[in-house]
Formats: structure tokens, C-alpha cells, sequence
């Protein structure tokens, strides 16, 4: 499982530019969930030393998006329409677990739930993404 979703982390990296930033490595996967381990780096840090919330909105895009890609084996690519996250604790510079989980998904539109657990593996971060599914080319 790891290596054949090795190869979805590896384009994000090539084609994505939150996709060097993160350095995410597979933990886990269920249909309809994934869960992997991330980094943030001090380029990702805001003025107090704690990493920047659309930093962490952002890597949960990213996993949420991967989530549904792995999901269609490339087939289809998730448009974002809105991106809702409630920051629960600061996250400091390090690795960290983020999780995506699918809540809902039709024919075109796709709701998704992420969440990023601190250094110390309490919940910091939710995201709940809505997104039209979009066919890959």
C-alpha cells in the first residue's frame, strides 16, 4: 500500500509547490480515509514561533485533495469551492499527523474533512472541504 500510494505523494511533490513544502510520508489508508505524517518547516512559522494557520489550512487541503485523487486513481482532480477550518491549539515547528476523511461525495461535489494533530498528538486543526470533482487530463 505504502509504495503504490508513494507514487501520489511523489507527483504532488514534482507538480505541487505545497507538495516540497510538507514532506509527507503514508501512515495509513481505509477507503475513505487517509492518514500521513508532515513537517513544518520555520519558513511556515508566523512572528510568535507557532506555524501560520493558512499554512495548516493549506496542508490540510493538500491531504484532503490526495484522499480523493488516490481514491480515483488519478481519474479526477478536486476544484476547491470552500475551505472551513477551526484552529483548536497552536502548532510549533515539526512533524505533525494530519488525517483526511471523506464525509460526502455525489457525482460532482466532494466534502471532505481534515484534521492536523499537534507535536504532542492533540487535535490543533479542523478543515472541512467542499470541492467539484473534475475529470484529470
Amino acid at each position: 500500500m505504502k509504495e503504490e500510494f508513494q507514487k501520489y505523494i511523489d507527483y504532488h511533490k514534482e507538480k505541487g509547490g505545497t507538495g516540497k513544502l510538507f514532506k509527507f510520508e503514508f501512515i495509513d489508508y481505509s477507503i475513505g480515509f487517509l492518514k500521513l505524517k508532515a513537517s513544518f518547516n520555520a519558513k511556515t512559522l508566523n512572528p510568535v514561533g507557532t506555524v501560520q494557520g493558512g499554512q495548516i489550512n493549506s496542508m490540510l487541503d493538500d491531504i484532503t485533495s490526495l484522499l480523493l485523487i488516490y481514491e480515483s486513481k488519478g481519474t479526477i482532480y478536486p476544484n476547491s469551492t470552500n475551505l472551513h477550518s477551526i484552529h483548536h491549539r497552536p502548532i510549533f515547528e515539526g512533524e505533525v499527523i494530519a488525517t483526511a476523511e471523506i464525509i460526502k461525495k455525489g457525482k460532482t461535489i466532494a466534502t471532505i474533512k481534515g484534521e492536523a494533530f499537534s507535536n504532542d498528538g492533540k487535535l490543533a486543526a479542523t478543515l472541512i472541504h467542499s470541492a467539484v470533482i473534475m475529470k484529470s487530463e
